[in-house]
């Protein structure tokens, strides 16, 4: 129950409705840590406003309706002792005590979230050497760029694509309508799914500054739902 009003927001008889978390992350980001240690009725709450950007808070006869369009970004373990598939420590946990904790997350919530990664356990080795790679200055300039060619183009962001300007903005050639149907057919993607990795792998053209949405391109997006079909299972 607490977990819910954090989340959701409250109302109290005789007073106004007050957001939660949801919405005080409008336009930011919500970081869940720990995503299955959250009740999963508590979870399930988040399907409306990433699907929406809007959250309804109901209590008696008073109504609300929050804005909540936010960024989720969540992290979980691959089990309860956190050990499963590290090469240095051997893991605890029976495969009905995984498949509890995976459980926790819904198809249709892992449904709604575009990009899921593991990122495997680094060796002390990897940790003491300098950092490599771009700077955060460099990708902060890249994503202005990507972020402005969306508004050029289609006055808006990818991820607000529905319907005809979805088909008309994300459109693919022949390799690339191939490769999805595909993916689709192996992956099991609900509508929900496809329409997503459309939206990701338009947005990895535009971070590469490129107008066409390649095979390249479409084939990364695909790469990030494998992970959420195997929670899934």
């Amino acid at each position: 129950m607490v977990y819910s009003v954090a989340l959701i927001g409250r109302s109290h008889r005789g007073s106004h409705p007050r957001p939660g978390e949801i919405s005080l992350a409008h336009h930011g980001i919500l970081f869940l840590d720990e995503m299955p240690e959250f009740p999963r009725a508590v979870l399930e709450v988040l399907r409306e406003p990433l699907e929406s950007g809007e959250i309804h808070i109901a209590r008696a006869a008073r109504r609300a309706t929050f804005p909540a369009r936010f960024q989720l970004v969540a992290a979980m373990n691959p089990c309860p002792c956190g050990h499963l598939g590290d090469p240095q420590q051997m893991c605890r946990c029976t495969p009905a005590q995984v498949s509890q904790y995976r459980n926790r997350l819904s198809g249709p919530l892992l449904d709604r979230i575009d990009i899921q990664m593991e990122v495997p356990a680094l060796p002390v080795s990897a940790l003491q050497e300098a950092a490599q790679g771009e700077s955060s200055a460099y990708w902060r300039e890249r994503i202005a760029q990507a972020v402005d060619r969306q508004w050029q183009r289609q006055q808006g962001r990818n991820a607000q694509l529905q319907g005809e300007l979805l088909a008309q903005f994300c459109a693919l050639d022949a390799v690339g309508t191939r490769l999805l149907s595909r993916a689709s057919e192996t992956l099991h993607l609900s509508a929900r799914a496809y329409h997503r990795v459309l939206r990701v792998a338009r947005s990895i053209a535009d971070l590469e500054g490129s107008d066409p949405i390649s095979s390249q391109h479409l084939a990364e997006a695909i790469q990030y739902r494998r992970l959420a079909q195997t929670l899934a299972r």
